[in-house]
């Protein structure tokens, strides 16, 4: 997992591409197949939450880990805003492409995760000068141990973490309310993104080209591989 510093230090150096990527993450706690397998119809910005209703491994389409995983995933205010900004500036932005679509593909298939890790995250991660080894779950991860550093109770964290199985005593709490829910996601994303707003504002543009926002040019190879 990161740190709160780690992250603060990391979200700078991305792209925008990469940044939303890392954000929603870091600060809702999706699989990496849920993130990737999310489509613009599924971001409900008006009532401010995110259905996940498939996940994307190895390119194939499949169902979420569990009926639990398919709960409406609470989307932070200022999460939303980089979504926007996203769907403003990438290529494929209607309702049926998908969030995180591959121009490779001509948006017919999401980026593979590896590719995402290894050309754009692991990069800025040495630039920001950490040391650890990245993978998509770390992120969930870290999530996870910033609710609980901030005092949520067990079944608020359950729930944002969408799993089907808990021990007895997680099942003698009600079931968390969306209030509290999105106070929790809140707060996790304030502690990320508090030092490093005005950093994005200032930095991000640069960072931002169309050729930021796609992968290289790939040669035919490395097309059929992706």
């Amino acid at each position: 997992m990161l740190t709160e510093e780690e992250l603060q230090a990391l979200i700078p150096q991305l792209s925008l591409r990469d940044r939303v990527l890392v954000l929603l993450d870091a600060c809702t706690g999706l699989r990496v197949g849920e993130l990737l397998g999310l489509k613009w119809s599924d971001v409900d910005f008006e009532n401010g939450q995110l259905q996940v209703t498939r996940s994307v491994v190895d390119q194939v389409i499949g169902n979420c880990k569990t009926e639990a995983s398919q709960k409406p995933v609470p989307l932070d205010s200022f999460l939303a805003q980089e979504l926007l900004t996203w769907r403003s500036r990438c290529p494929y932005n209607q309702g049926d492409d998908w969030v995180f679509a591959s121009p490779l593909t001509k948006g017919r298939q999401p980026y593979w995760p590896e590719n995402l890790m290894k050309r754009g995250i692991r990069p800025a991660a040495k630039r920001a000068g950490i040391v650890k080894h990245i993978s998509w779950h770390t992120f969930r991860r870290t999530f996870s141990t910033l609710l609980k550093a901030n005092g949520e109770d067990i079944k608020t964290v359950q729930e944002l973490l969408r799993h089907a199985n808990s021990r007895i005593t997680l099942d003698i709490y009600t079931q968390a309310i969306t209030p509290a829910k999105r106070a929790a996601q809140s707060k996790v994303v304030e502690m990320i993104v508090r030092k490093t707003k005005e950093q994005v504002k200032a930095g991000g543009e640069a960072r931002t080209s169309v050729s930021n926002l796609s992968e290289p040019t790939p040669s035919s190879a490395a097309l059929a591989s992706d």
